[in-house]
């Protein structure tokens, strides 16, 4: 068979799931990627079509060649996961909500973390659940908990308009595979390298620096990790909104000082993509930290400076929810609040209630504002 051949290889039973994969192959067996052999699974979000090689792309594939340890982490990263085809989601071991099969499923939204939601046939996203499909509700998985929570309950044919910060190479114009629910078109569904990094079929052809983007300001995280204005930090229901990073970080205390680079590697999935830790720069600090009652306790400059003050999925408690704010100075004064008097926005103040009694939920914020004074060293 031509070294250029595409094959099925082999079905892979992978949670419960049945997956064929479609890898181009030397007559080994084994997948080409950067011109040598090497096992690998070319996944149907990776697949490259006529539409995006004509505006440059190669494909996550193509980079693996010569990234595959870039490779390996953006795919167990949140990132891919943004927006996933419908069998791939499938093989990973998604569930599905009731009343639905895999048939009638043609993508899925997340799935990394926190939340999973579904898209129809039409390309809409389903809102509708139970046996025949009227239900309104019960149309989101919470990863955390395992519970089936209401999304836009009382939409019918909700379109999926999430394409500029969940998929690659985005374009408003049209609807991706004809389907009248999805708003746009895309090179990739879910965020690929050459979202981040700019088509990259001139690199991989002949890598130069040249014909590459890199770019490691804020702002090009911030391109997603926004909402809204970027002066403004939008909230609800007593949390901020999801994934806020850049509007917090503009009101924050590291703006203009650190980039999200500085402390994160953007390749890797969140909960191991720190490379600093606060004490790398307040060295100081964690140095009259160390030791105290707190300190002892186990409790971590995270769990004060950065309290889960953002929503996506899940909210635990008065004042926890589940994702980390990046605003991360605490605001002590008696007249500062966490959120505006009509509760649309949060001031960029991060206050006592959040960053104590999310631990200490037995108190008040005057018990914590008469108890914060000295806390790095508190028990020396």
């Amino acid at each position: 068979m031509n070294a250029k051949s595409w094959l099925f290889i082999g079905s892979i039973a992978l949670a419960g799931g049945t997956f064929l994969a479609a890898c181009a192959t030397d007559g080994s067996g084994l997948s080409m990627v950067g011109g040598s052999a090497k096992p690998s699974l070319m996944l149907p979000s990776e697949q490259v079509s006529a539409a995006a090689a004509a505006k440059g792309y190669a494909g996550p594939q193509a980079c693996a060649g010569c990234h595959s340890e870039q490779y390996n982490h953006y795919r167990m990263s949140g990132h891919p996961k943004k927006l996933r085809p419908a069998a791939e989601a499938r093989a990973f071991g998604a569930p599905l909500p009731e009343g639905y099969t895999w048939d009638d499923i043609s993508y899925v939204i997340g799935g990394a973390e926190w939340k999973i939601r579904f898209v129809n046939q039409q390309g809409y996203i389903i809102t509708q659940t139970g046996a025949k499909k009227d239900r309104p509700g019960k149309n989101q998985y919470n990863m955390a908990t395992g519970r089936w929570v209401d999304y836009s309950a009382k939409d019918i044919n909700k379109p999926y308009n999430c394409g500029t910060c969940h998929t690659s190479g985005y374009s408003k114009e049209g609807n991706q595979d004809g389907r009248p629910g999805l708003v746009g078109t895309w090179a990739f569904p879910g965020i690929v390298c050459e979202e981040c990094h700019g088509p990259g079929a001139a690199h991989a052809k002949s890598p130069a620096k040249a014909n590459i983007k890199v770019d490691r300001t804020p702002a090009a995280c911030g391109k997603c990790h926004i909402r809204g204005d970027a002066d403004k930090i939008p909230a609800s229901n007593g949390f901020i909104q999801h994934h806020e990073q850049y509007n917090e970080y503009l009101k924050g205390a590291h703006v203009g000082k650190l980039g999200c680079n500085d402390c994160h590697n953007p390749h890797k999935p969140s909960h191991t993509s720190i490379k600093a830790t606060c004490s790398s720069c307040h060295q100081a600090t964690a140095k009259q930290y160390e030791g105290s009652r707190m300190q002892k306790s186990g409790v971590d400059c995270i769990e004060c400076h950065m309290p889960k003050a953002g929503r996506t999925a899940e909210v635990f408690g008065k004042y926890q929810a589940d994702i980390r704010t990046h605003i991360m100075r605490i605001s002590t004064a008696p007249t500062d609040k966490m959120f505006t008097d009509d509760g649309k926005f949060a001031t960029g103040k991060l206050t006592l209630d959040f960053a104590c009694l999310s631990c200490h939920g037995s108190r008040d914020i005057n018990w914590a504002r008469n108890n914060v004074k000295n806390i790095h060293t508190l028990g020396k």
